[in-house]
């Protein structure tokens, strides 16, 4: 009987990969959530020539897209991008005000390792983060133990959209 009963709790009790899985946020729920309800027309940051290059060696990889939409008013900008941790893409929500991070949010974590980058322990470090001409982040971010691409992902994200929020407002 308690043999049967502890594998019953083994079978249903959640493992680090059902959890780095599950309770993802849609980016209509994120957008709604940062615009209060009103979610401005989306615009889109086409990458060519120079800013392909930069972009592309901040991520280290070519990107895998031509252009990136992002949702805008007069004092911010919200952007949800797609990058690879280890093997598999984080969705990741970031929002811009006065060329500086107001919020990182993980809104779809794929990946079975590396999911404590959700946490806002680790969110809360990048607010208020900007960009130097380096494309560096002007404030050094901690890392955690054991997520260390996920991480890597994170910083390689915030720096691209501080880019282009830079490129998209010339």
């Amino acid at each position: 009987m308690i043999f049967l009963l502890g594998l019953a709790i083994l079978l249903v009790a959640p493992t680090g990969s059902s959890y780095a899985s599950g309770d993802s946020i849609a980016p209509e729920v994120f957008l709604n959530r940062v615009f209060s309800g009103a979610v401005p027309d989306s615009d889109t940051v086409w990458l060519t020539g120079e800013l392909r290059d930069q972009v592309e060696d901040i991520l280290g990889h070519k990107p895998g897209f031509m252009r990136l939409r992002y949702w805008g008013d007069a004092t911010r900008s919200a952007w949800v991008v797609d990058e690879i941790g280890k093997l598999e893409p984080i969705t990741i929500g970031v929002v811009v005000k006065a060329n500086q991070i107001e919020e990182v949010q993980v809104l779809e974590f794929r990946e079975s390792r590396g999911w404590e980058i959700k946490h806002d322990f680790f969110t809360r470090q990048f607010t208020g983060v900007a960009i130097e001409a380096s494309h560096k982040l002007n404030q050094r971010i901690d890392g955690i133990s054991g997520a260390t691409l996920s991480v890597k992902a994170m910083k390689n994200v915030s720096r691209m959209v501080l880019l282009l929020v830079q490129n998209s407002t010339t």
